[in-house]
């Protein structure tokens, strides 16, 4: 990070800022950034034609690794309003903002959820521990995988608009209230769908732990080699538990996602005797040819092939 963060001060990206005057804005739609790809969609529906939005992390992209380029900082420095997911999802924003010279403002989606907390040393190895050899907690950033708190996002990004663009206020509140009746609407056909699955099914192996508010909010167990984070690789004796436990809970339900295809979770399949599903897509949206190439088809998608899979349980 370092070494891309001189690169944008050698590139003089940082004191451009400067010189941007309102008349860098005074025509067209409003330019906002959006760190990842699932956020980017819920800014262009509140949006609308109102806005021109750059997404940072775009669809099949990992934005637990993702390393900021300085072109991006040449676009955010030209934007006026930067969202992120919060919750230690964007390490690597906040670097961004302060190397690029950006000015404008920052709205973290997520503000008021209720987050679940996780256990830091599954993430990231002995960083977990405190000297005392504690554990600490940490966050889990994946929040929209719930609708409910995406309910959330959509009035933090309302409002964040309409303070960035006040004539455009009544457009992105009417924009929100259409979407929030999307998102309850999603909330309650998972929830049907989920229900019509025995609870001792609801078993599912995922490659990496990102589902922790799907499953809090249907009654589904996750089970995962990799932590919260894809930047940090299982120990054998984790990996051999989990392949255990698949066999002696006669779980079905293995699903890869789209950031990377996970040779680990493929052996592990393979070593368990059951077979790789579908792909889901967690972290990213698909490409625009996908099914998932927008928040509502990526929910509608993942829950209609977890119920597929657990349903062989």
């Amino acid at each position: 990070m370092q070494r891309v963060i001189r690169k944008l001060l050698a590139a003089g990206i940082a004191g451009s800022a400067l010189l941007l005057s309102g008349a860098s804005f005074a025509a067209g739609p409003m330019p906002v950034v959006a760190s990842f790809s699932i956020l980017g969609d819920l800014v262009r529906v509140v949006g609308g034609e109102r806005v021109r939005v750059t997404t940072l992390v775009g669809p099949d992209e990992d934005a637990h690794v993702f390393e900021p380029k300085p072109s991006d900082a040449k676009t955010l420095v030209h934007s006026r309003l930067l969202v992120v997911n919060g919750l230690g999802f964007e390490p690597w924003a906040h670097k961004l903002v302060r190397s690029a010279g950006y000015k404008g403002e920052t709205v973290t989606a997520s503000s008021g959820v209720k987050p679940l907390l996780v256990e830091d040393e599954n993430t990231h190895g002995q960083k977990g521990r405190t000297d005392q050899g504690h554990h600490h907690d940490e966050a889990d950033p994946h929040a929209w995988q719930n609708p409910r708190n995406v309910v959330l996002y959509t009035r933090n990004i309302a409002t964040a608009l309409a303070k960035a663009d006040p004539a455009g206020a009544d457009a992105y509140q009417a924009n929100a209230n259409a979407y929030v009746n999307e998102l309850m609407a999603l909330d309650a056909w998972a929830k049907a769908r989920f229900a019509a699955i025995p609870p001792n099914k609801r078993k599912v192996i995922t490659s990496h732990d990102a589902f922790g508010y799907l499953a809090a909010q249907y009654q589904i167990r996750f089970l995962a080699p990799q932590g919260v984070s894809t930047d940090a690789e299982p120990s054998a004796r984790d990996v051999a538990r989990l392949i255990r436990q698949i066999q002696q809970e006669k779980i079905k339900a293995v699903f890869v996602e789209n950031m990377r295809h996970s040779r680990l979770l493929a052996q592990m399949a393979q070593d368990a005797g059951v077979v790789v599903g579908a792909t889901l897509y967690v972290d990213a949206l698909s490409a625009a040819d996908g099914p998932a190439d927008s928040y509502l088809r990526l929910m509608r998608h993942n829950v209609t092939q977890l119920a597929a899979g657990m349903q062989g349980n």
